[in-house]
């Protein structure tokens, strides 16, 4: 009997362990970030859907000129601590005659200097002084584990407010954020912000940690059982990272926060897909303008059609800054 109950005991321990297997994989890919690793990243940049939606698919000039012009900027090292007490690292450039801030918050895996190439020149131009911060687990911010906003966006928060320490002059602040970077920012408004904030400009944001996981899953690698992998993988965000993936949602914050909110996507993303801006959009009880791009892929909108977009920007800024 107790050799019986031994076998049962090792055959149930070895199929709980085939069953948190098959999640592991997708939570090391999509959640644990390894930064030393480079061959990873260039593995991930070669899936098709990553490809097709990066601006150097269409516009690599405009897109490596604008890292260019970032990279010889004579920049500060600012840094806070989370509050989970990593190191976090950004960027500050200020302008002359300074009209405004804006915290510049990249999207998944990615950089400042990257994500924002094209947009940073023409902001600092006119008259923004701009704040590049390394999400967690890039750049030089500390880290480990990505959580698609759920921690971001506490991030974000503790940013604004080192930015309001440092604005002697009580200047405008606009939360500035792309893809994750957008939901982290929204995510954030659901929060205590600095008075000066006056409003939140979000590109190609997504709902959720949970649904963008489900696009990717479904619609890029053709996996079944998504609701089965995803439950394995929100397991290891708790156990391994500290997170619930539900804690990576924008729909509470939508409905609360009271600052403008201006967004952008590209209607023929087919990595965050629009319905995710849309239903931001929809759910947002604060002044806002969605602004749909035709022809634009993901983080594309800027480079398909700047006139307009940049258009958006500064009558946003106008209309706000007061």
């Amino acid at each position: 009997m107790k050799n019986k109950k031994i076998k049962i005991s090792g055959i149930a321990a070895a199929a709980g362990s085939i069953f948190m297997g098959f999640g592991w994989p997708f939570f090391e890919m999509m959640v644990h970030c390894k930064k030393k690793k480079n061959l990873t990243k260039k593995k991930w940049f070669g899936l098709a859907h990553i490809r097709m939606n990066h601006p150097r698919h269409k516009f690599e000039k405009e897109y490596e000129d604008g890292k260019a012009w970032c990279r010889e900027q004579e920049m500060q090292d600012w840094y806070i601590r989370s509050m989970d007490g990593l190191l976090l690292h950004a960027y500050y450039l200020p302008a002359e005659n300074a009209e405004r801030f804006v915290l510049l918050s990249h999207g998944y895996k990615g950089s400042g200097f990257g994500d924002f190439a094209y947009t940073a020149r023409f902001l600092h131009e006119h008259h923004c002084s701009l704040l590049f911060i390394d999400q967690r687990c890039c750049g030089e911010s500390e880290g480990e584990y990505i959580t698609f906003g759920a921690k971001e966006q506490y991030d974000v928060q503790r940013w604004a407010y080192h930015i309001a320490e440092k604005n002697k002059d009580k200047l405008p602040i606009y939360l500035y954020g792309e893809s994750m970077g957008a939901a982290a920012v929204l995510m954030a408004s659901g929060h205590s912000l600095p008075q000066e904030v006056r409003g939140l400009i979000a590109d190609c944001g997504f709902r959720s940690m949970k649904g963008q996981l489900q696009d990717i899953a479904a619609n890029w690698f053709r996996l079944n059982w998504v609701e089965l992998l995803l439950f394995r993988v929100d397991l290891f965000c708790r156990i391994c990272a500290g997170f619930r993936m539900k804690d990576a949602d924008t729909t509470i914050a939508m409905k609360t926060n009271k600052r403008p909110v201006l967004f952008f996507h590209g209607m023929k993303d087919t990595y965050v897909d629009p319905r995710n801006s849309r239903y931001n959009y929809s759910v947002c009880r604060a002044p806002k303008e969605l602004v749909m791009i035709p022809e634009a892929r993901h983080l594309c909108s800027a480079y398909e059609d700047p006139e307009l977009y940049r258009e958006k920007l500064l009558g946003f800024f106008k209309k706000y800054d007061e």
